[in-house]
């Protein structure tokens, strides 16, 4: 079965749909199969107001570069088209799901969620990951190790690309989390095992120069997001007699 998933971020004029603020520029990235297809969407609009100055310092995005750019109107059936009955995923989807309802309303369409297999948080799925974490899209960019040196501006595309692969990383091994329950040569190796048959020798493997290097890396990384000493470089505690 074909699994089609849009990762899709917006930019907009401001905070509140509720107050006017509209669209400004919407990025949609095309996952299939948890493979990027490179199928991708996006569109600068025209949103008939100016930008707050918060959102235009996010952005980047002025009111003379956007004159001559369409109204959400002139592409609302061709964004809609793209995202039919897919799983859209969004970072904070509230935000979004909001901006794109408000312009769906002006345009007597149904709501987004309407034209839509499902909507997934990758906002509530990163605070069920990393509780108690920072879960901003640049901190899991740096804690997955996916590289954002070069977003200087905000961008809906550029987000909802690194948005992708932080996705991706972040549900890997989801879907290869299956137990053999019933392997008949682990349970014959358990049963001569447990007869007392006699075990091969084991090898070990001394790690490199370059693999130790790594892992004092890796380590540096996590007593950094701990702030502090992480597990791996305690001293087991000793019961005593």
């Amino acid at each position: 079965m074909t699994m089609r998933q849009i990762v899709l971020d917006t930019e907009t004029t401001g905070l509140n749909p509720r107050s006017g603020d509209r669209i400004i520029e919407i990025g949609c990235v095309e996952i299939v199969n948890r493979r990027l297809t490179g199928n991708n969407y996006h569109s600068y609009i025209n949103p008939e107001r100016d930008s707050e100055e918060g959102a235009l310092a996010v952005h980047g995005l002025t009111t003379e570069f956007l004159s001559d750019k369409p109204k959400f109107a002139e592409i609302a059936d061709e964004l809609r088209d793209y995202v039919r009955d897919a799983e859209i995923i969004i970072h904070n989807a509230p935000f979004d799901l909001a901006f794109l309802d408000a312009e769906f309303e002006r345009l007597g369409f149904p709501n987004f969620v309407e034209h839509v297999d499902m909507v997934t948080d990758t906002l509530v799925q990163a605070k069920e990951i990393h509780p108690g974490k920072r879960n901003s899209l640049d901190a899991l960019c740096d804690r997955y190790g996916i590289s954002n040196a070069h977003r200087t501006l905000h961008g809906a595309l550029l987000d909802a690309e690194l948005l992708a692969e932080v996705y991706l990383a972040m549900t890997r091994g989801q879907n290869s989390l299956t137990i053999d329950l019933a392997a008949p040569e682990t349970a014959a190796r358990s049963d001569e095992l447990a007869a007392g048959a006699p075990i091969a020798e084991v090898l070990v493997l001394q790690a490199t120069a370059e693999e130790l290097a790594e892992h004092e890396a890796l380590l540096d990384r996590l007593d950094k997001e701990v702030k502090g000493t992480c597990l791996w470089r305690t001293e087991p505690v000793v019961p005593a007699n």
